[in-house]
């Protein structure tokens, strides 16, 4: 049984009482032809190439400017043995493996808890390769976002979203919409393929799943002829993105604490009214509300919300997560370089900067203790020696009064 005519069935993809001869009566150049997303990979591979170049010979230039600095970080001594486990068992070994590990290796537990954390922190990402990424993601979306609404705000569904149904699905493709699709295709499937070599962020696991919902969600509308919505959602998201990179640019260099505030309250507002307010009320709206006002629901119609409700979960995960930070910003525990380590899994140096994010108040708690402990024992000493210059100083007196 051949499968491939059956993927295509007119009931999946297109409204009821639409058949491919509709759609078909228009130009080859003014349809969408799934054929047209081969062109997706070379331009991921292009985009990778791009990238290269760009991180190579424009970011370092870009970080100079702003005072982007690696850290110098102490180096793990070299141990075979140690090296060993860490490459092929774990990074972080337990109580029980550090006792067997003391006993292989012949050195104490703190020595060897010690060689854990520097090796670790020898893998974390520097501030140049972290800088690099994010100049070259705030490069792409402010060019994708200033093309994106120059070919779309005199477009009549911009204004009035149901005019994105109007005809459909045998609706006029521009030429500057499909290079839109297929840019932003071929961008999200450059990140996919270096996403084993880009900072491994702590929502790792989340990433991929927007990159892959977002590469289903721009091929499935693409062929299922919804350009029209789908270059608002494009657009909608790619707003708030260049705020992000901008305030990860300017964390990231040295100097700009005051810009870079400023750039994340800007970004929290633009992502919770984007993400959290017009994208269901209008975007989802429409394509749930909306379109059935010109025709019936049938499985393409499904598919495309279930894709965008998987968007809108991600983005209520990510807002959590926003405000999170925004809460420690306002009471003034967000350190300089926290949202840095909110962004990566790799461990902080041992004054467990990075410990903020993973353990919340509890951490925050146990370091209060430990500067109130700190300062109590400075006080105590303080007083001892007060004590004993006192006693030596009355028993000195006694002494000349004696003679």
């Amino acid at each position: 049984m051949d499968l491939l005519p059956d993927v295509w069935r007119e009931d999946y993809w297109l409204p009821p009482g639409v058949t491919w001869r509709d759609v078909e009566q228009l130009a080859d150049s003014d349809r969408a032809r799934p054929r047209d997303l081969l062109i997706a990979l070379p331009l991921a591979l292009g985009f990778v190439a791009l990238r290269y170049v760009f991180e190579r010979f424009f970011a370092p230039p870009m970080g100079r400017c702003l005072g982007v600095k690696n850290r110098i970080q102490a180096t793990a001594a070299p141990s075979p043995k140690l090296e060993s486990f860490y490459t092929q068992r774990s990074r972080q070994p337990t109580q029980s493996e550090i006792v067997h590990l003391m006993s292989l290796c012949g050195k104490t537990q703190r020595q060897i808890e010690t060689w854990f954390r520097l090796r670790r922190n020898q893998d974390r990402p520097c501030q140049t390769k972290k800088f690099g990424e994010a100049a070259w993601r705030f490069f792409f979306y402010i060019t994708a976002f200033t093309a994106g609404l120059a070919c779309l705000i005199d477009r009549p569904w911009f204004w009035d979203l149901r005019e994105c149904w109007r005809k459909y699905p045998v609706q006029i493709m521009e030429r500057a919409h499909y290079w839109y699709y297929m840019l932003e295709l071929g961008f999200y499937g450059s990140l996919l393929l270096r996403i084993s070599v880009d900072v491994k962020r702590k929502d790792f696991k989340e990433q991929v799943i927007h990159h892959l919902a977002t590469i289903f969600l721009l091929s499935f509308s693409y062929c299922a002829n919804y350009l029209r919505i789908g270059t608002l959602v494009m657009l909608l998201h790619d707003s708030s993105d260049i705020l992000l990179e901008s305030a990860k640019m300017f964390n990231y260099g040295t100097g700009w604490r005051r810009t870079c505030d400023t750039l994340f309250v800007v970004f929290t507002l633009v992502f919770l009214v984007t993400r959290l307010v017009i994208f269901p009320t209008k975007i989802i709206h429409t394509t749930l509300v909306l379109s059935m006002e010109n025709f019936k629901p049938f499985p393409g119609y499904y598919f495309f919300n279930v894709l965008l409700m998987v968007l809108q979960v991600l983005h209520i995960f990510w807002a959590g997560l926003i405000l999170r930070m925004v809460y420690k910003f306002l009471k003034g525990e967000l350190e300089k370089d926290e949202r840095s380590d909110e962004e990566s899994e790799v461990e902080e140096d041992g004054d467990d900067k990075g410990r903020n994010v993973d353990q919340g108040g509890d951490h925050c708690w146990e370091r209060s203790k430990d500067k109130l402990n700190s300062k109590l024992s400075v006080l105590t000493n303080n007083c001892v020696l007060n004590n004993l210059t006192n006693h030596r100083e009355s028993v000195a007196d006694k002494m000349r009064k004696a003679q």
